[in-house]
């Protein structure tokens, strides 16, 4: 006769020891292991023939929607060579021929220090000097050394701008804002700067070579989750 206690002891003894098969053998469930991240496309891969090598983009780090690719473009009102950067969406268009579009990833500023409006690409630069501006040096007296006074930072892997940068003009006056490699993977797809609008080095170099001095940018309003100010 099956006791009450007999009972909880049998029950006990089933979850001590796991699963239990109908022949008395011990069957353990197999520990749920994460997915792995997707494998980065081969152009995110290491860079070696640039002045200053730049390493491959770790998978898992950039969402996969950030990822260069080419898509229908969704600014058809703009003629082929605009830049177009949508701050809410994380995204940077170039408009190309057929309805199609290059999109790039970015990572934008945070609300407070966001530009928007229309610009021109004055001139490129590849590997630039870093100079912070004077407001900033002001807010962070740390980047002194670095400051348009002291000459700016050398270029290299550290330097703010990364590998190329696109300076903005509007009406003829440097707007103070750039489009620019960045080293920092993460934040891309976040508002975390000053306001310049970064990419991934190995999507700046790709940029740099499609866009010519002179090309338009529209960059679009912030307005961003207050998650993200």
């Amino acid at each position: 006769m099956l006791t009450r206690r007999s009972f909880l002891g049998a029950a006990s003894a089933a979850f001590v020891s796991g699963c239990t098969s109908l022949d008395g053998s011990y069957s353990a469930m197999a520990p749920v292991r994460p997915p792995l991240p997707p494998e980065m496309p081969a152009f995110y891969g290491p860079i070696y023939d640039e002045p200053f090598p730049i390493p491959a983009v770790p998978a898992g780090v950039v969402p996969q929607q950030y990822w260069r690719q080419r898509v229908e473009n969704p600014f058809p009102e703009h003629v082929v060579g605009t830049l177009i950067v949508d701050p809410n969406a994380f995204y940077l268009h170039l408009v190309e021929p057929d309805g199609m579009a290059m999109r790039y990833g970015i990572g934008v500023g945070r609300q407070g220090f966001s530009w928007s409006g229309d610009a021109v690409v004055q001139y490129k630069r590849r590997w630039p000097r870093w100079r912070a501006p004077d407001e900033m040096v002001a807010r962070q007296p740390e980047l002194a050394p670095y400051s348009v006074a002291a000459g700016g930072m050398d270029p290299g892997l550290d330097n703010p701008l990364g590998a190329r940068a696109l300076y903005l003009f509007q009406n003829g006056e440097d707007t103070i804002y750039r489009i620019h490699g960045n080293p920092e993977a993460h934040s891309i797809g976040q508002a975390v700067s000053s306001g310049c609008i970064r990419l991934l080095n190995h999507d700046i170099i790709d940029l740099h070579h499609r866009v010519r001095d002179g090309s338009k940018v529209v960059v679009r309003p912030a307005i961003m989750p207050v998650g993200l100010v």
